[in-house]
């Protein structure tokens, strides 16, 4: 068995989840997702007892395309993160009707195996194709089942659609670039052979680097994020937060430092420093929000933001601390978004001002909410704080004052988000009544924690996975 098993059970499962109807269509969709992640599980243990679980076979021969999937201990972990999140958020969307079900949930499963394909594309052409994939179903999650007024709602899709469709042709363009150069491959082994002049990598540098700025994203490419996340459906805005986002991360690790490390190198303080901005940026504009939503929409960007700027230090602990942050993050804005949905379920409403005494209603809720929020603001313990510790060790190396900066994540976060929670759960009553959560509720909310908290004391697990992965994306590096 090999990694094309995982993606032959989500497109499979994509397509009986829409032909079983609506009425089974959740259940269905469920069910799928939950055999690839156990079917991941069994590939990692293969995986770590030496086992091959990769793929290449000839698939096109003008161009040269080949159907390559490399599974190392990095491209595990995401597709992990992808298959780990995807039962959990289609099973958070029990307490919500959905017309047109049958669609809706075989769109996740068809996100999801795009999604896995791009963690896994060791080939140049075929990883563009899973990336642009993956653009679909999110396109449309986000326009038909969105909230809002209709014609803002496509508004704010639309743009989102624009933006991440210009950013990859240039993605595209350099990928072209390349395989001319590579005697028309596109296999990943040979684009890291390759020996460009400075120039050269600059201009590709610059390629990936709007491709991956915009699905980050990065500011100044950000203007669509916090739209979209408040338009879309709460399980639109999970897998856009919890894993797309992380498809842009991956790939400046995977793609864009290797095949253009002179430009990295050259260029390092500068992008650094544009995902520092993003830290402060995001935190400073979530500190004025009223709206629940776009709240954690910003403080999802700063914290993606000091992700990026461990991604482009290039050492080891910066790149080993923003792949345990992406992987935390993803866990924590999931449960994160799911406690605003839980919460309008309830008041029908996300305006923090309407909000309030939640505690005095649901203790249980409110418990498990706080540690959601303590572990947004790194807690040590947490999940968290073991990536956000990491990298800003990293940026430390490089500059203490990057790392002084980058640390304004932790302190504005911790105001913001503890305000936040001060305003949603203490304070006066609201006149709704709010019934306690859920089995089911409870479920998504304890299997969420219980990750955060597990990996917050004994993350060896992930690193042990990620670090050979990382230390040969390094050495790659650093032979130009």
């Amino acid at each position: 068995m090999n990694v094309s098993t995982i993606l032959i059970i989500l497109l499979i499962g994509a397509f009986a989840t829409y032909f079983s109807g609506d009425k089974l269509a959740s259940k269905v969709a469920l069910l799928f997702s939950l055999a690839a992640l156990g079917c991941s599980i069994v590939l990692l243990n293969n995986y770590n007892a030496g086992e091959n679980i990769s793929v290449i076979n000839s698939w096109i021969t003008q161009p040269k395309i080949s159907f390559a999937l490399n599974a190392d201990g990095l491209g595990l972990a995401m597709v992990l993160l992808t298959l780990a999140l995807t039962p959990i958020i289609i099973f958070s969307s029990f307490g919500n009707e959905y017309k047109n079900a049958k669609s809706f949930y075989g769109l996740i499963l068809f996100m999801a195996f795009a999604m896995t394909g791009t963690f896994l594309a060791a080939d140049g052409l075929l990883y563009y194709i899973f990336w642009e994939l993956a653009l679909i179903p999110i396109y449309f999650i986000a326009l038909i089942w969105g909230n809002g007024d209709a014609d803002e709602r496509r508004k704010a899709v639309v743009k989102f659609f624009i933006y991440t469709l210009a950013g990859s042709l240039f993605m595209l363009t350099a990928f072209i670039y390349l395989s001319q150069k590579a005697n028309g491959s596109f296999l990943i082994e040979d684009l890291y052979k390759l020996e460009l002049s400075a120039c050269e990598q600059f201009w590709i540098f610059l390629a990936f680097f709007l491709a991956y700025a915009i699905k980050i994203p990065i500011i100044p490419f950000h203007t669509w994020q916090a739209n979209v996340y408040q338009k879309a459906p709460t399980v639109g805005t999970m897998l856009l937060s919890g894993i797309m986002l992380k498809m842009g991360l991956y790939s400046v690790i995977r793609w864009q430092l290797p095949i253009a490390p002179l430009a990295a190198k050259e260029y390092l303080a500068i992008f650094i420093a544009l995902g520092i901005a993003g830290v402060i940026y995001g935190s400073i504009v979530a500190l004025r929000q009223k709206n629940l939503k776009k709240l954690l929409a910003y403080s999802s960007l700063a914290h993606v933001g000091l992700i990026a700027a461990g991604s482009y230090t290039l050492t080891l602990d910066g790149l080993r601390g923003a792949v345990l942050q992406m992987i935390a993050h993803g866990f924590v804005v999931v449960g994160l978004f799911y406690a605003a949905e839980v919460i309008f379920r309830r008041f029908e409403t996300r305006n923090i001002s309407e909000l309030g005494g939640i505690r005095t209603q649901s203790p249980k809720f409110t418990s498990m909410f706080l540690i959601l929020v303590l572990a947004s603001v790194a807690l040590p313990g947490t999940f968290n704080f073991v990536g956000e510790f990491t990298v800003l060790y990293s940026l430390s190396q490089i500059n203490i004052w990057f790392a002084v900066l980058g640390g304004t994540t932790i302190i504005l976060g911790a105001y913001y988000m503890l305000r936040m929670f001060q305003h949603v759960m203490l304070g006066e009553t609201n006149s709704k009544t709010f019934t306690d959560v859920t089995l089911n509720e409870g479920i998504s909310f304890a299997v969420i924690i219980a990750v955060l908290l597990f990996f917050g004391f004994y993350p060896k697990p992930i690193t042990d996975l990620i670090t050979p992965s990382l230390e040969t994306i390094l050495n790659v590096i650093n032979k130009n």
